[in-house]
């Protein structure tokens, strides 16, 4: 597949990174030639230099024979542009554009987006996509990492093995024998920073980080199998007011349960605009890291705090004085992988990486096969991967114990009709099947493989 990439950022990069690592041939273009240059050095694509917009530029990029151009610069209107040239001057077929304004979002200007007026085949916003991840680390306090699949039938839990947990040094085949009527598997464990997927005869550590997919009905008795205890989430304090803090602070506005939430935004116009935006929650003009501010929002007495101001080492210090001050619970979203592993010795208990997230939403509509979701697993180092099984897929009419999978690769959950089952080797996979996969990122073109048919493709 030959794909153009507009943008040499983080989430440009990363796309690149993926592609190209599974042959695809990827042209990077960027305005900044520095940025074209680490790209062309670092990954195994070419690079030019100049406005992704501008139809010579796309041009020197091969654009004439392209399968797919992703628009991942900083600029909307760029990306935007970008896609309608594409479309108009090159025919490129597939169109994927990252958009962060709310205003283009919006569901009753959806129209805009069709063939005939602005070309774009997929819209991705990284905001709306990290205001949900931030969702659903409230809503699952206990793990590090979550994601759902299958409908929210399923549902992929990061947790780490503490002292207490019931489980620690017991090889992973005698779980099923433990607890036999839990529909949960462990796809992926992290031990002294190194990922790997497990073998059955596996014990897991005190220290270790694992990945468990469990049916959503089972993760309450997923987590308490693993030593975590569930709390329910009722005061939260969100610190930043801006995108991605207003939309979690509406969302929580909206849900039946009512979260009681307040917002603290250290800049007075978008507090102000927050303040008129929302209807029931308290909004704090100061710094998050003010401790007499915090304590007058009554850090003591929140469930959690979420820190999602636009500055990673602002959020991980918020979230380490929320902690010192009383709160049990902290999540900080953070761009920068290489502080994630500051994330445990400073106590911080959960984080969301916008870039991952935005990359998950990317590789969904770029993985073969009827891919149905992807999410991706620390620094791309794996893929959790939700898809259609095909009449004249490989794997179809097999038993998972026949299916020739790789070693970095493990079943985590099945959906037949509308119940989700526990896979074993037993298990037969039939057309129809909706099939949750853990691939290490070195196996992720095999899996791709088994899963796609030549005359179905995207």
């Amino acid at each position: 597949m030959k794909v153009i990439i507009c943008g040499a950022g983080q989430v440009g990069w990363q796309i690149a990174r993926h592609l190209a690592g599974e042959k695809n041939h990827v042209t990077v273009v960027d305005s900044n030639a520095d940025l074209v240059r680490r790209a062309t050095e670092s990954l195994d694509v070419s690079g030019v230099h100049g406005f992704a917009s501008y139809p010579d530029v796309l041009e020197r990029a091969g654009a004439r024979d392209a399968d797919m151009i992703i628009a991942a610069t900083h600029s909307d209107e760029v990306n935007m542009v970008t896609c309608q040239v594409a479309h108009s001057v090159f025919s490129i077929p597939r169109k994927i554009a990252r958009l962060r304004a709310q205003s283009y979002l919006d569901a009753i200007y959806s129209d805009l987006y069709r063939r005939d007026h602005l070309p774009i085949d997929v819209v991705i916003s990284p905001e709306r996509e990290v205001a949900e991840a931030a969702l659903r680390r409230l809503a699952s306090p206990a793990a590090f990492d979550t994601e759902t699949f299958m409908g929210g039938r399923a549902q992929l839990l990061g947790i780490t093995i503490e002292d207490d947990c019931p489980v620690v040094n017991t090889p992973l085949r005698q779980l099923s024998d433990l607890f036999s009527t839990l529909r949960a598997v462990v796809v992926g464990v992290r031990r002294e920073g190194r990922l790997f997927a497990p073998e059955p005869g596996d014990q897991l550590f005190v220290g270790d980080d694992c990945y468990v997919i469990a049916v959503t009905d089972d993760t309450p008795r997923t987590l308490e199998i693993f030593g975590k205890t569930l709390k329910k989430q009722e005061r939260v304090i969100i610190i930043g007011a801006g995108n991605v803090g207003l939309a979690v602070a509406k969302a929580l506005e909206e849900r039946v349960d009512r979260i009681r939430a307040k917002v603290i935004e250290k800049d007075r116009r978008v507090a102000e605009f927050a303040a008129d935006a929302l209807e029931r929650t308290i909004v704090l003009n100061g710094d998050g890291l003010d401790s007499a501010l915090l304590a007058e929002a009554n850090i003591d007495r929140a469930d959690a705090v979420l820190c999602v101001t636009d500055d990673d080492k602002v959020n991980m210090l918020t979230a380490v004085r929320a902690k010192a001050e009383g709160c049990p619970m902290a999540i900080a979203l953070v761009n920068d992988p290489t502080l994630v592993p500051l994330m445990g010795p400073l106590g911080v208990d959960a984080y969301i990486n916008p870039r991952a997230t935005t990359v998950s939403s990317i590789l969904r509509h770029i993985r073969h096969g009827r891919v149905r979701g992807v999410y991706s697993i620390g620094d791309a180092e794996a893929e959790v991967i939700e898809a259609e099984v095909l009449s004249t897929s490989p794997i179809s009419g097999q038993k998972i114990r026949d299916v020739n999978f790789p070693e970095g690769v493990l079943v985590g959950a099945i959906q037949k009709g509308k119940t989700v089952v526990k896979p074993t080797g037993e298990t037969r996979i039939d057309e129809g099947d909706i099939i949750a996969l853990f691939s290490m990122a070195k196996d992720v073109p095999e899996v791709e493989r088994l899963l796609q048919v030549s005359i179905d493709y995207f």
